[in-house]
């Protein structure tokens, strides 16, 4: 019962839709109309999630990775690489378009992660679902307040998930947990988007 409920935990709470239900509030929060987040929703979508996902599927159908969530150290370097280019990608998109501010800081916490994360993964991993999950409440705290700063629930279930499945250890979940809001809270306080007067 113990795993079966890992499992679900693990394969809900999973990042690629942790970062779509970021996307869409990030872009509804901060859009001007509600064509303006839908479009905003769509368009980091189709550069971030979408393209990663579809490689990372593919390649697991052809069973030339382990899954559609990497567990092997050496398997995800590739896929780090790809996210990177999509974060780019996205970022020069978003400045182009003159999006949103904080969508803007958002895809440029998400770069600057996956840098960090691809980094560390050269000697050793983390765990991406708790640093995704984390990083996700920071944004959604920083947007929302204390109604998004409520997400911070979902965290420990998914680290005890990547922990009871053998996925990751708890020092690699709880660095996932902590590393991840403090690149956001960096980021945006860069972009000037933290302090009382920050135009959140």
């Amino acid at each position: 019962m113990r795993t079966r409920v890992a499992k679900l935990t693990s394969g809900v709470l999973n990042p690629f839709l942790v970062s779509l239900v970021v996307i869409i509030l990030a872009s509804f929060e901060s859009a001007a109309s509600v064509s303006d987040a839908i479009k905003w929703s769509l368009i980091l979508t189709a550069v971030s999630v979408l393209p990663v996902f579809s490689v990372i599927a593919y390649l697991a159908h052809k069973e030339k990775l382990e899954g559609i969530f990497i567990n092997t150290r050496r398997q995800r370097n590739k896929i780090y690489l790809l996210a990177s280019v999509c974060a780019v990608a996205g970022c020069i998109i978003l400045l182009y378009l003159e999006a949103p501010l904080v969508l803007v800081a958002t895809f440029v916490a998400g770069l600057t992660a996956i840098i960090v994360f691809m980094s560390i993964n050269l000697l050793w991993k983390i765990s991406i679902h708790t640093a995704f999950a984390a990083g996700s409440v920071t944004v959604l705290t920083l947007l929302y307040g204390s109604v998004g700063a409520l997400t911070v629930m979902l965290v420990p279930p998914i680290a005890w998930a990547r922990i009871e499945l053998e996925h990751h250890s708890l020092a690699q979940a709880v660095t996932g947990a902590l590393l991840a809001p403090l690149i956001v809270v960096v980021v945006f306080h860069f972009f000037g988007l933290i302090g009382s007067a920050a135009p959140l």
